[in-house]
């Protein structure tokens, strides 16, 4: 039989930040990737927050070529580890599996406390990444304005610094900030939630495509219609299929754009490392 020349085009996308390394993923990882598979997801980006996980992160991509790592100290976690150092990051960059540094940044909400400690902390994340040329991946909450103050001062001292507001659900303002600065913005399923609208009015009106990524923040933030389940790399496309809607686009379209912008960002994931 021929091949139905009117098939959908296949879509392939990245969940551009996932903790694969949880217990609630890495107990049905098997499944999960099937799962990911199935819907499109070719590729995944695992995010370190504390050298606990690192190896374990590291295990995981060196087992599997779709899955990409990072390492980093999370803001909420600096208070516990400490500062880790500049040297030490720097050295974890000599795998080519491990493709930027973070999460990191500030996170006023449960931590402002340690606010001193986080800033110094994401100083040298910043740091690493702008020595090593990887991106950085950037938390924020409740700190806008400490954000875009110590990314513009970063940005000043090392101007090939780039990276992402990962699970972005700040204001107008910040993405404005940090756009013209090389950074990116990741978009979790957050932006399906009915009370998202905000959310809704930056991704449609401010952040041109060509700057957006798509993650899903696993195994917490479940998208529409997946809600008070855990997430998982798979239910990226529903966040995908309401970027296409609130940009007016197909969903390939999105899905084309936003893995082609991932591997611009992550460039060792392009080169195959």
């Amino acid at each position: 039989m021929p091949p139905d020349t009117n098939a959908a085009p296949a879509i392939h996308l990245v969940d551009s930040h996932c903790h694969l390394d949880f217990p609630e993923l890495s107990a049905d990882l098997a499944g999960i990737l099937a799962r990911a598979e199935a819907a499109g997801v070719q590729t995944m980006l695992t995010i370190g927050t504390n050298p606990a996980e690192w190896e374990s992160n590291r295990r995981l991509a060196a087992r599997y070529p779709q899955i990409y790592y990072t390492a980093g100290v999370h803001p909420d976690e600096v208070a516990a580890v400490g500062l880790v150092g500049v040297d030490r990051l720097i050295a974890l960059a000599q795998d080519p599996r491990m493709v930027g540094f973070g999460e990191t940044g500030l996170d006023y909400y449960r931590g402002a406390e340690s606010a001193a400690l986080q800033a110094q902390s994401f100083a040298d994340h910043l740091a690493a990444a702008a020595a090593t040329n990887l991106p950085v991946i950037v938390h924020t909450r409740a700190a806008e304005q400490d954000t875009v103050s110590q990314l513009q001062a970063a940005k000043q001292r090392y101007p090939n610094l780039r990276g992402v507001i990962h699970c972005f659900t700040g204001s107008a303002w910040l993405a404005e900030q940090v756009l013209p600065m090389d950074f990116m913005i990741s978009i979790a399923g957050v932006v399906t939630f009915k009370n998202a609208e905000p959310l809704r009015q930056v991704v449609r009106d401010i952040v041109p495509l060509d700057k957006l990524l798509v993650e899903t923040d696993a195994p917490f933030l479940a998208p529409v219609p997946h809600r008070g389940k855990a997430n998982e790399p798979g239910f990226v496309r529903h966040t995908a299929e309401m970027v296409a809607q609130l940009k007016g686009c197909s969903l390939a379209e999105v899905a084309t754009t936003t893995t082609a912008n991932f591997h611009r960002l992550f460039t060792r994931t392009s080169a195959g490392g």
